[in-house]
Formats: C-alpha cells, structure tokens, sequence
C-alpha cells in the first residue's frame, strides 16, 4: 500500500495501520533528530522526541491533507519542529551533524590499506566538523539534501521557505565546507567527500 492508501485506511478507523507508516519512516526521522541533537549532547533524547514527533503526527492525522505535502515531508516538518522547540527550552542553543550509527561511515574493503581507511575516516569527520559550524537553516537543508536526498521542494515544506531559498542555503552551506576544507584538502578531495555522504 501507499502511504496515501494507508492515510486513508487511518483515516477510515483503520488505526492499526499507523504502524505500517511508523516502520517505513521511524528509521529516518530517528537519524535526522540525533542529527539534530548531538552537539548539543541531547542525543539520548532522539528517541523521545522520534515518539513524540509520531505521536504529534497521529493526532493530527486527520487534517494531514496530500495537496499540500507528502507525508514524509509533513513528518520531517513534525520532528524538525519538536527539536527546535526542545532546544528553545535553554537545554541547547545549536545543532549538529553527526553519522554515527547511520551507516554513513566509510567502510574498509578487505584489500583497503589500514592508512587509506584512517585517511578517509578522517576526512568524512573533518567534513562533519565543517557542516557542524553551519547557521541551522543551511545545516538543516544540508542534512536534508545530502542524507535524506530530499528534493528542493520537500525541503522548502519543511524550513517554512521558497524553493530559491533553499537553493540559495545549500549554495552557501556547500560554499561554506568547501572553503572551511580547501585548506586541508584541496578542491578535488572535498567533491569527492560530498560524494561519499550520499553512498
């Protein structure tokens, strides 16, 4: 089923099937509120807020309306929400970008040399380290295009901006880690880690 089809089952007094959306979409908003809590060393609240960010869902489920947003974008919307309000609260003034526990590491091949591996480890953390110096809105947009491989559109629902505005962060955002990694790396080195965030 689709999640519209599975909206509308909700919808109807089919509530059991609530589940089904959590379990496609519960891996992914988890990632991207640990994302948005780990500098602030409130990552062992991820899991509450991903909760509250369904529980908030469900409530609302019946004005969800489709014409307006997909579901994941209406959910991404939801938990960038709560974290920001959480954060609000004077427990944190930042976000972060970190991978851990994502998959998002490199992984060594059997024939990788130990060094070559070290040395890709530590570019992709450098690279996390730069995203982490961005202003919120453009790590935001970031995370959202670079991990989540959201299109221009479904970032702008959920940062409550234009298209061009999100165009315009990403161009700053990127603009912003390539000069902050330049230095160490070189120009070909920090396309090629922007690449390895995708795989």
């Amino acid at each position: 089923m689709t999640d519209s089809q599975l909206i509308r089952e909700i919808k109807d007094g089919n509530v059991e099937l609530y589940s089904e959306l959590m379990r496609r979409y519960q891996r992914k908003i988890l990632a991207f509120i640990f994302h948005m809590l780990k500098s602030s060393k409130m990552e062992l609240l991820a899991e509450d807020l991903c909760s509250e960010t369904f529980y908030k869902a469900y409530r609302s489920l019946h004005s969800f309306r489709e014409m307006d947003a997909t579901f994941s974008t209406w959910l991404y919307t939801i938990a960038r929400n709560t974290v920001l309000s959480e954060l609000r609260k004077g427990k944190a003034a930042s976000v972060s970008l970190d991978d851990e526990g994502l998959g998002l590491e490199p992984v060594a091949s059997a024939e990788a040399a130990p060094e070559q591996q070290l040395l890709k480890n530590e570019r992709m953390a450098m690279v996390r380290d730069a995203i982490n110096n961005l202003p919120e809105k453009q790590r935001s947009a970031l995370i959202l295009r670079e991990y989540d491989q959201l299109d221009y559109q479904e970032i702008a629902n959920i940062l409550g901006q234009t298209v061009s505005s999100v165009k315009s962060l990403l161009f700053r955002a990127r603009a912003s880690v390539k000069s902050q990694l330049e230095p160490y790396f070189g120009q070909m080195q920090v396309t090629e880690s922007f690449e390895r965030m995708n795989t």
